[in-house]
């Protein structure tokens, strides 16, 4: 039988039965010694005051679910919103719980949806934009901060991002040291912070620009002279997003000392694996744009080195890690910054090409309904290559379908769609082409650090994860929650799947056919070309026998 105990932050566990009765033996003497147990994750949580930002993202959403589920004994969830397109704080949060990843919720205890708490505020507004009452409520109930606001697109220009990422940070910063009751703040990064690096240890690194100069440059210069130099200052970086999150980290570690903080790492986040619904995918970033894309016919090839391995995170995996990293930071409550890279080096290794071997079994198995044309096409691990197979598989059909369309008096959509796809291409490839390996070994501990029944709850050990399985249900996903495609109507997606790959056949037959046919029907060019060449060559005085005759006798 197995048995532990959580002492000094650490657990005991033994699945013997001798061991057993040392565990309990120690737990006899550590009580009897008048020693306070550290509490499980249940335990430490229940009563907390917890504030988190970015909770209408996909990482928030998985975060904010899963302590409404398995954590429903904290006392309240403040989130940071603001009135969007006309919509109020209050109207979005009611739409927010009304979302498919929180029916496990509204099934088995709807009643916690009660703890949520709304904060009128803005992360890119001085002072967050937040009321003087609810900075003075959250100054003296908040315990714990899960920050994870951001700008995710990769071609923000470099002011949005500095002011979302950087100075937005700043703002949760100062607002966090003058909390009185603050236990941890949990940081959202990413993986892809230093793409300057090969190897990416679990540390804070310096960035290559001072984060508070940045944040000064870009408050007074003008729009036009900082575009022109926006290059230059984010050369370490693929993009401003990465830049922005580099140089955040090292803000975030000013603070240290003054109340306890880690940095989460994730790597590219994907759909949901277990919990709360497998293959629950809410948006088109990264994997989920290429598998819906492509699935519907309109990428046909992109720039990837195939045998480079491809590290992705769950998103159910990435608010587990969350949840333990809060835990373990409150417990131990460290002068310095703790980061954990929440990636799968060493756990999974897929390359690429797997991937897409998977995904291409799976979107033929389980079409969409609304479809372009029959999926089909490949990676390619030379760019000159993909520009080739862009041009005729990408290009020359958007042209083709736009010139039909205005014939017909139609609104033509297809040259603007596939400049947005390649635009999106073109900042995807990037990570597509390049190796990275993370050092892990903070976020593995992280299950050491728990009770079996919390690694249970909270799992983070991704290496029983199906690949195959879960690309089905990715799969699955981006056709119902991204899509809006009913899993009913399945069988008549199959139907026009079979009629899109027929024509898809019949078109490339009839491209060979006419392909072949010019030849065959200019032939005749081609040989009077030919005979035309051959005469030619031989009227030249160096083809003439008397001639070469001539200037051998000479040569001799």
């Amino acid at each position: 039988m197995a048995s532990y105990i959580i002492y000094n932050d650490c657990v005991l566990f033994c699945d013997s039965s001798a061991g057993a009765a040392v565990v309990n033996l120690i737990s006899v003497l550590v009580i009897g010694a008048g020693v306070k147990m550290a509490p499980n994750v249940k335990e430490y949580y229940r009563g907390k005051n917890i504030f988190i930002t970015g909770g209408t993202g996909f990482v928030g959403k998985a975060l904010l679910e899963k302590l409404l589920r398995n954590c429903s004994e904290v006392n309240a969830i403040y989130l940071l919103m603001r009135q969007k397109k006309g919509v109020s704080a209050e109207e979005r949060l009611k739409d927010l719980c009304s979302k498919p990843v929180f029916d496990m919720v509204r099934e088995k205890n709807p009643s916690s949806f009660k703890k949520l708490r709304i904060i009128n505020g803005d992360i890119t507004e001085a002072g967050l934009g937040i009321s003087e009452e609810d900075v003075k409520l959250l100054q003296k109930e908040c315990n714990i901060i899960f920050h994870s606001a951001a700008c995710v697109r990769f071609d923000q220009k470099l002011k949005d991002a500095v002011n979302m990422n950087t100075t937005g940070t700043l703002r949760m910063l100062t607002l966090a040291e003058s909390m009185q009751n603050l236990e941890v703040f949990v940081h959202l990064s990413t993986a892809y912070c230093r793409c300057d690096l090969d190897v990416l240890e679990e540390k804070v690194y310096t960035a290559v620009h001072k984060p508070r100069k940045i944040m000064d440059i870009v408050e007074w210069m003008d729009d036009e002279t900082l575009a022109y130099l926006e290059p230059k200052i984010i050369s370490s970086e693929p993009n401003t997003y990465s830049y922005t999150k580099a140089i955040t980290e090292d803000l975030v570690n000013e603070y240290s000392g003054k109340f306890p903080i880690a940095i989460a790492r994730p790597s590219i986040v994907t759909a949901v694996w277990k919990e709360p619904i497998p293959g629950w995918v809410d948006n088109l970033n990264g994997p989920t744009g290429i598998v819906i894309g492509s699935g519907k016919g309109v990428i046909r090839t992109m720039h990837c080195e195939p045998s480079y391995k491809a590290d992705a995170i769950s998103v159910d995996v990435v608010a587990n890690a969350c949840i333990l990293i809060a835990y373990v930071t409150g417990l131990d409550k460290p002068k310095e910054t703790q980061v954990y890279n929440l990636t799968l080096s060493g756990v999974i290794n897929l390359t690429w090409q797997e991937i897409i071997d998977l995904g291409e079994k799976w979107v033929n198995e389980f079409p969409y309904t609304m479809a372009l044309w029959y999926p089909g096409g490949s990676i390619k691990s030379y760019r000159i290559t993909h520009q080739i197979d862009k041009f005729f598989s990408h290009l020359v059909p958007a042209y083709l379908v736009d010139a039909l369309l205005f014939l017909l008096g139609k609104k033509t959509f297809m040259i603007n769609l596939q400049k947005r796809i390649s635009h999106g291409l073109n900042v995807l490839q990037y990570y597509t082409t390049k190796e990275w390996h993370f050092r892990n070994n903070n976020y593995k501990g992280l299950r050491n650090r728990v009770t079996p029944e919390d690694n249970e709850v909270f799992y983070t050990d991704a290496s029983t994860l199906d690949p195959d399985e879960y690309l089905k249900n990715y799969v699955l996903g981006t056709r119902k929650f991204c899509c809006n495609e009913d899993p009913a109507n399945l069988p008549r997606a199959r139907k026009l799947h079979r009629i899109r790959y027929i024509a898809d056949r019949f078109f490339k037959l009839l491209f060979i056919f006419l392909i072949l046919w010019t030849l065959y029907s200019n032939s005749h060019v081609f040989t009077s070309s030919v005979e035309l060449l051959d005469n030619s060559l031989k009227s030249l005085p160096l083809m003439n026998q008397a001639n070469a005759e001539e200037i051998s006798n000479i040569a001799l």
